[in-house]
């Protein structure tokens, strides 16, 4: 499977179906260095000194007696071994920095935490508890007034640390009562992410704020996007682990995707900690493994390499994966591929085509992963009653549960292999209301998060991606400006040359007339490429 990015030398693909989503295939011609994906920093290194800390010793994991399952033996399902967590006292990627809007407040959660995050007059980030404290109107369905967010319902403002500044209905002799605060949240704008620790008890923690090497490397490109998903975070996390699926799932996205190259593969844990675990996995025919992959507690997966080109020098490349639990039932990503030599093609098609190729990757997995989410709240039972894990595809899926049976009892909520806690919120479902109105409304939401005046659709592209993506948001509007302006120049064309009497002028307006209503019907493509979900051929009616 080809990895985005890199050099053309390398025969590497920037359309590959993991090129927002997906973990890169092996290339026997290039070394890995495991080290790459452990942050220099020495407070990074959480997962090895985590090992150090708890005395664990990894193995790798063989096959026994020719089995293909991943059976656990009876000696280690009676030893449940437990760790000490926290869910809230862990920071959580909330957004790309540069897609947080500098006018409007924007509503987001974690887990049922509902937050609003939003920038002040001076650039600042802030974040508060999504609950105005005179009468729990929601925050992020306010507005920014000099720099402070304003509850649109009565219109008391705050600002800071969640003071409340105005009170409009306060007698000008009154003071502004202790109480009218809001709770706040610590963020922190690190590499281009905006993260959020979610204790309000304990201080934030700074050794624990995620720090990826590669992207503070000079020169590294990275090609970065949003999108909110229809299923459980833990399930998204197991489907982004999960080399196997490529071949089939996403067969013919492009040309290095293909169903008859789906073959066994080969795993081994290198790491297995409490705040997660690492290895390395490859073609069973290669008879090792020759990716690196890591999964860092809360909700990070990342793979680093490095090659080197025709001319000696080490380049690096990075796929990171950031999942944030937004509710049973619900998670945002934030996928971030980066490398320090980009292919000529990335150099030259545009970013929003890159992020609509991503939304297709998505669309293809989305029914298998929702109905899967589905079966998990129904059965109610652990997966090892329910999963058929293989050695040879399934590796990672077990060792992500496994690692929650350690630290669910922390968790809001937690399907492990042998362990379950059903969540105790029920998921928050936001309703339009009906009619004609209310259904264009939809169709244009608010800038911004989650809000009462649309309802937001994550089966749809528009909903899981553009409007949390500025750029594209832009791109849209441009592509709607354009097919107007041009339909209404071919409009007018197609009139001049109805009117003139010259043939010859005649010709020449409407074959001006059939250039316009061609390049408004690509704007309508392009529009429609955006926004339209990808559909197997299989199920176009």
């Amino acid at each position: 499977m080809a990895v985005p990015f890199l050099s053309s030398s390398l025969q590497l693909t920037p359309t590959s179906p993991i090129l927002f989503t997906k973990i890169a295939s092996p290339i026997n011609q290039i070394q890995f260095n495991q080290r790459t994906c452990t942050p220099a920093k020495p407070r990074l290194r959480l997962l090895r000194r985590s090992a150090a800390a708890a005395g664990t010793a990894v193995t790798a994991d063989q096959t026994e007696g020719g089995e293909v399952l991943l059976n656990v033996k009876p000696e280690d399902e009676n030893h449940e071994e437990m760790a000490d967590y926290d869910w809230t006292e862990e920071w959580y990627p909330l957004y790309l920095t540069r897609d947080v809007p500098d006018d409007a407040p924007l509503g987001l959660t974690v887990y049922d935490r509902q937050i609003v995050l939003y920038k002040d007059g001076e650039g600042t980030l802030r974040c508060y508890e999504d609950r105005c404290p005179h009468r729990l109107a929601k925050l992020s369905e306010g507005q920014l007034i000099d720099g402070r967010l304003e509850c649109l319902y009565h219109g008391w403002q705050f600002e800071g640390d969640g003071k409340c500044v105005k009170i409009p209905q306060l007698p000008a002799s009154a003071k502004i009562p202790k109480q009218a605060c809001v709770k706040t949240y610590e963020v922190k704008d690190s590499q281009g992410v905006v993260w959020v620790w979610m204790s309000t008890k304990k201080p934030p923690n700074p050794e624990k704020l995620p720090w990826f090497e590669n992207f503070a490397r000079p020169g590294f490109y990275d090609i970065s996007g949003t999108h909110e998903l229809p299923y459980d975070h833990s399930i998204l996390l197991e489907n982004l682990m999960d080399p196997a699926h490529v071949p089939i799932s996403h067969d013919r996205t492009d040309f290095t995707a293909k169903r008859e190259d789906a073959q066994p593969l080969v795993f081994e844990v290198t790491e297995r900690t409490n705040r997660g675990f690492a290895g390395t996995w490859g073609r069973e025919k290669d008879g090792k493994g020759s990716n690196l992959l890591r999964f860092d507690a809360p909700c990070v997966l990342q793979n680093n390499r490095e090659f080197e080109g025709k001319d000696g020098v080490k380049n690096y490349f990075s796929g990171l994966f950031l999942c944030r639990p937004t509710g049973q039932g619900k998670s945002m990503l934030i996928v971030r591929f980066g490398v320090t030599k980009r292919s000529p093609l990335v150099q030259v098609l545009p970013l929003w085509f890159w992020h609509q190729n991503a939304c297709k990757v998505f669309e293809q997995d989305m029914g298998f992963l929702s109905s899967q989410n589905e079966v998990l709240m129904k059965e109610k039972v652990p997966t090892k009653e329910l999963y058929l894990n293989l050695k040879s595809s399934d590796t990672w899926v077990a060792e992500y549960r496994k690692w929650m049976d350690k630290v669910g009892h922390g968790m809001p909520y937690h399907f492990g292999h042998r362990t379950i806690s059903l969540p105790k919120v029920p998921p928050v479902v936001e309703h339009a209301p009906a009619g004609l109105i209310a259904g264009l409304s939809a169709s244009y939401p608010a800038k911004g998060g989650i809000g009462t005046m649309h309802a937001p659709n994550l089966a749809n592209r528009y909903f899981r991606h553009v409007i949390h993506c500025r750029s594209c948001s832009k791109v849209i509007k441009s592509f709607e400006l354009w097919k107007n302006i041009l339909a209404g120049t071919a409009v007018a064309l197609t009139a001049l040359a109805i009117l003139v009497v010259s043939r010859q002028w005649k010709a020449v307006l409407l074959a001006s007339a059939a250039l316009c209503s061609a390049a408004a019907y690509a704007c309508v493509a392009a529009i429609k490429l955006n926004t339209n979900n990808f559909i197997r051929t299989h199920r176009r009616l």
